[in-house]
């Protein structure tokens, strides 16, 4: 394991075992920071280091998202999160885990609603999404495509 300038533990490992850090968290606003950093970090060496593609779309993507996430955690749960970064085929999946146990519900559409639009926008923007309840507090994991998407579809999920 190596640390990056961000305290992260980034596992190098051979091409059979995906690409990650994890970075742990302490709270506050200047988590957000920490890990929209991370973030730009990890994606910018995934595409130099190992040379897989990073679109100037996913690399802004994926910082939004993380910070959402984050945002929500440093917002809804006590104590430390921990955001995990990983690329697994031709997308990254970045993880945050925090300590509150309820679940996120993404809240109907209101143009009207100042602010609470978070959710809505990470699942917006993403390939794939999931929680899930840990014995202490919660997962969620988004998926986003690293590549651009030859149709042209913003969030690299064919349009049905």
């Amino acid at each position: 394991m190596v640390k990056s300038a961000h305290g992260a533990q980034e596992r190098t490992a051979p091409a059979t075992h995906p690409v990650e850090t994890i970075v742990a968290l302490e709270g506050g606003t200047a988590c957000i920071a920490q890990g929209r950093d991370a973030a730009a970090e990890f994606l910018t060496r995934v595409q130099g280091e190992h040379g897989l593609p990073v679109s100037s779309r996913a690399m802004h993507l994926t910082q939004l998202v993380v910070s959402e996430l984050v945002t929500n955690a440093c917002k809804y749960a006590p104590g430390p999160a921990l955001l995990e970064l990983r690329v697994a085929g031709d997308a990254v999946e970045a993880t945050v885990w925090d300590s509150d146990p309820v679940l996120p519900v993404a809240r109907a559409a209101d143009p009207g609603r100042v602010g609470q639009h978070g959710l809505e926008i990470v699942m917006a923007v993403a390939q794939g999404f999931e929680v899930r309840r840990e014995p202490i507090g919660k997962r969620i994991t988004v998926r986003i495509a690293l590549p651009d998407d030859p149709g042209g579809d913003v969030s690299g999920r064919n349009p049905q």
